[in-house]
């Protein structure tokens, strides 16, 4: 019983992860939110830091999340507690111009804040569908926060980036694939999110594109659809043991007669880069565009095998 408990929060837990990292850039509280005057910043997600550090704004930014831990400097700003647990009074405290929130901090949370005087710019529950939308949301934060040339700098240099890549794998043969997160029991990327995206981006076929978002499914149905490539995020949301999952994989002896397993073509990829719509997706498309072509890539022997240690 304890066991299953575990296992349920534990696959609650991702999905909030991921909602909370995925998510689609624009202001709910009113219908256009002009650049103001900022000195002082509260991050209340992963994503939101990671942007407003790539656009020049780290100085400025007085608090984050507990779960905020890139880049470096970020680690060493104030906590404002975990996603769904952010301390309000400290907030307040902090005498922000500016609250960047998301949906899953509690529409209860965003609407105390904005009672107690604060400018809070919230953005949409809809997970994030594609990197076009992570795009979408660097540019929406250039412009509240007075950084729109730089957000356009940045988006122009990702969009180089990643179309270096497509035109790589664009007439690439697809390679069928699937990205798991957990184990227990498997939690894979369908269609409609941003992994599907990529995976289809960089000359795939996700072999869940049958169902939406990030779905369970069972050890029969993973057997069944045989993928050619198997790409697991690192770590286990919970903490403990490094990449679980991973080494579930890996080791799990019913699993062995999975194409992507037999063929040493179980990946490992940073849950971090993969799963937040900021900056670093363009540098998670092209690992997950090597992982699953490596031929059209220098160096592909090499990197391959480095990325398929049992």
């Amino acid at each position: 019983m304890a066991k299953k408990i575990i296992v349920a929060s534990t696959i609650v837990f991702l999905v909030w992860i991921i909602l909370l990292s995925t998510f689609i850039y624009y202001p709910s509280h009113a219908e256009e939110m002009n650049a103001i005057e900022i000195e002082r910043i509260v991050s209340l997600a992963p994503s939101n830091t990671e942007i407003l550090f790539a656009l020049g704004l780290g100085e400025k930014v007085v608090a984050v999340t507990d779960y905020c831990n890139y880049p470096e400097e970020a680690k060493k700003k104030e906590k404002i507690g975990g996603y769904s647990t952010i301390d309000i009074e400290k907030v307040v405290s902090l005498k922000p111009d500016l609250v960047l929130a998301a949906y899953g901090n509690g529409e209860e949370v965003v609407e105390r804040l904005k009672e107690l005087g604060l400018n809070v710019a919230i953005l949409s529950s809809k997970p994030v569908k594609s990197i076009e939308d992570t795009l979408k949301g660097i540019r929406y934060i250039g412009k509240i926060s007075g950084k729109e040339k730089e957000a356009s700098s940045l988006c122009e240099e990702m969009e180089k980036k990643i179309k270096e890549i497509t035109d790589k794998t664009k007439n690439a043969k697809k390679v069928r694939v699937t990205h798991i997160c957990w184990h227990e029991p498997f939690y894979v990327a369908g269609s409609e999110c941003l992994q599907d995206d990529m995976i289809e981006k960089a000359g795939g076929k996700n072999v869940f594109s049958d169902v939406e978002y990030w779905h369970t499914v069972s050890m029969e149905e993973l057997i069944d659809r045989n993928p050619d490539v198997i790409i697991v995020s690192s770590g286990t949301g919970m903490g403990g043991e490094e990449n679980v999952a991973y080494d579930y994989i890996l080791g799990e002896e019913r699993l062995k007669c999975i194409n992507a397993v037999k063929n040493h073509r179980v990946y490992l990829i940073d849950a971090d880069i993969v799963s937040r719509s900021g900056p670093r997706i363009a540098d998670a498309l092209e690992e997950v565009a090597k992982f699953i072509h490596p031929e059209l890539f220098e160096n592909y022997e090499v990197m391959a095998h480095a990325s398929a240690r049992a």
